[in-house]
């Protein structure tokens, strides 16, 4: 049965650095949760590195900027990555092969708010008419759904465009209320035969990465912390790296609690083995 541990302070003895989700678990979208903050100085205090890694499909800076706004200052952890710095630095160098053989001209499917995705690249944003590829970042407001944008991806799949997919979630718990995110898009797109590539978690690529950034080749020194089995624990396994989930995010409808609440272990244990992803332990919220 899944270990619910009373903080993080019972699992971090033998890691060098811990990865921390941030929907679900710093944060809900607009404010951060209470014990965070102590909980990030702790884990410095204790000298261990730390990497907030998010699948928002804009540049880190920008969230380093909206966790400021929250109070969780740039000396609080080491790093930060996105699934928006990824897509960046593969459209820059399009030396992948999903990536290589893209045109030009993009269609932004996706908020104003995330072109630092590809502004100051070599791509020209266009009409869905004239575009090579979609680039797609999640729906404009917070209030549509993923069907509503059916219409506009069927023009594209007639079309046979490529999309490249920022953010691989479905969606997220902001403040209480699920928001669509580009993976919902992004599965669409698949169910009317479209390309979809994706970056992000659970893809191990940008994993690599984050060890990379934290300055650590062991992955057996590493420790995962988010609230979403199919993208947080599920990317950890395969990248082969220990992960902890947060039950109060993205499950807690699914484990009958609101957040801060402790579950039923067997009810917990059921979605895990659903899921098929267990992580080392559990915790109702991110505290020390």
């Amino acid at each position: 049965m899944t270990v619910l541990a009373a903080g993080v302070s019972e699992l971090v003895e033998g890691y060098d650095g811990v990865i921390l989700d941030l929907w679900g678990v710093i944060h809900d979208g607009v404010v951060a949760y209470p014990d965070v903050i102590e909980c990030l100085a702790a884990l410095r205090a204790a000298g261990k590195r730390t990497l907030l890694l998010s699948n928002a499909p804009r540049r880190s800076t920008a969230l380093i900027a909206q966790l400021s706004g929250m109070g969780i200052g740039r000396d609080m952890y080491d790093e930060a990555l996105s699934s928006g710095d990824a897509v960046h630095q593969a459209l820059e160098r399009r030396d992948e092969a999903d990536f290589a053989t893209l045109g030009r001209r993009l269609y932004h499917l996706g908020p104003e708010r995330d072109r630092n995705i590809f502004d100051d690249l070599d791509y020209e944003a266009v009409e869905l008419g004239e575009a090579d590829f979609v680039l797609n970042t999640g729906p404009v407001d917070l209030g549509e759904s993923a069907a509503d944008y059916r219409p506009i991806l069927t023009v594209a799949r007639a079309r046979a465009l490529p999309m490249i997919c920022a953010n691989p979630d479905r969606e997220v718990i902001r403040q209480g209320k699920r928001i669509a995110c580009a993976g919902a898009l992004g599965d669409i797109y698949r169910s009317l035969g479209g390309v979809v590539i994706e970056r992000g978690k659970p893809d191990p690529a940008i994993y690599d990465t984050a060890l990379e950034r934290l300055g650590i080749a062991d992955r057996n020194r590493i420790l995962a912390i988010g609230d979403a089995l199919h993208t947080d624990i599920r990317g950890a396994r395969k990248a082969g790296i220990a992960s902890v989930l947060v039950v109060g995010g993205i499950h807690a409808d699914e484990l009958g609690i609101t957040w801060g609440e402790q579950p039923d272990l067997a009810r917990l244990d059921a979605l895990i083995r659903r899921h098929g992803d267990r992580p080392r332990a559990a915790l109702t919220r991110l505290v020390w």
